[in-house]
């Protein structure tokens, strides 16, 4: 029996000793992580010093400023190491033809229009043809117009060189064929595309017999459709001086404005209708009344507009 008693009251007396050291005692925390700024100034680091860009360069051997003469091409050809020379030549001079260097030309007629009229039809045109590359061309121009006669015709023969990426300088011969007397001009002009895609020409004329004139043109696409395209045209004409052979005054002589709405079946071909307006000013138009012309009139135009 005390024996029994004994072994129950065993695992008592074992846990109380375990039981007393929570008893009344609060277990003490653990120590608070040390602060490693507490009391403490951490030095700053320290900033690299700035790199002087000139330090250890030699400032003969910097980038050329703006406006300098760029370096020559490189004159070594890897592939000629593998291949011969003669045969590497002849592949740069094909590829340098098919992409720009190879001589293109075309034949534009910008108008070739008749002209109805309660009196008498007239008829007028105007186009170029040219032949060359990107930089070089020779350029043919031609215009005119007449009713029962031919009343003007010119041709100009040009030389026209790429002065920008849009803009050409032309300089030659243009020579009238009527009105009689005729005449031949040494010519100097420019053509190209403004910006907003105005196409531009203009030229300064000096004839065989001392007399300065000069023209202006202008004309721009305005595309209603991808074939429908409506477009706006202008010439101006000055002269320096009286010319009463001709039938020219001096100062503003002529102008001439067209509005003409085109139907491109194709790009290369596409007929028009539209209207033009001219009229002279000045001396010229005093020349004019003279021999029984007109000096102001609006007409009617029927044409085609076609190139290749």
């Amino acid at each position: 029996m005390n024996r029994l008693l004994l072994i129950g009251l065993l695992p008592l007396a074992v846990a109380a000793p375990a039981s007393a050291q929570h008893a009344g005692h609060a277990m003490p925390a653990p120590p608070p992580a040390a602060d490693p700024h507490a009391g403490h100034v951490m030095p700053a680091e320290a900033a690299p010093p700035a790199a002087d860009p000139h330090a250890g360069h030699d400032m003969s051997k910097m980038a050329p400023t703006a406006g300098a003469e760029p370096p020559p091409p490189p004159s070594d050809h890897a592939a000629e190491r593998f291949h011969s020379p003669a045969a590497m030549a002849a592949a740069r001079a094909q590829l340098a033809r098919e992409h720009g260097g190879e001589p293109a030309w075309k034949v534009m007629l910008s108008t070739a229009e008749r002209r109805p009229a309660s009196g008498q039809d007239s008829y007028a045109w105007e186009g170029e043809a040219w032949y060359g590359g990107d930089a070089h061309r020779l350029v043919v121009k031609t215009e005119g117009e007449g009713a029962d006669h031919l009343e003007s015709a010119e041709l100009q023969a040009l030389f026209s060189r790429a002065i920008s990426p849009y803009f050409d300088l032309q300089v030659g011969l243009r020579h009238d064929f009527e009105p009689t007397p005729s005449r031949t001009y040494a010519t100097l002009g420019f053509e190209g595309l403004a910006p907003y895609w105005f196409e531009v020409e203009g030229a300064a004329f000096l004839s065989d017999k001392g007399d300065l004139s000069a023209r202006l043109e202008g004309s721009y696409d305005l595309r209603l459709t991808q074939k429908l395209i409506l477009e706006p045209r202008g010439e101006i004409n000055l002269a320096a001086r009286d010319d009463p052979a001709t039938g020219v005054g001096s100062g503003l002589t002529d102008t001439e404005l067209g509005l003409r709405l085109r139907y491109e079946f194709r790009r290369e071909f596409a007929p028009y209708v539209g209207v033009v307006h001219e009229r002279k000013y000045g001396k010229t138009a005093d020349f004019a009344r003279a021999a029984g012309e007109d000096v102001d009139t609006t007409r009617l135009v029927i044409g085609l507009r076609a190139w290749f």
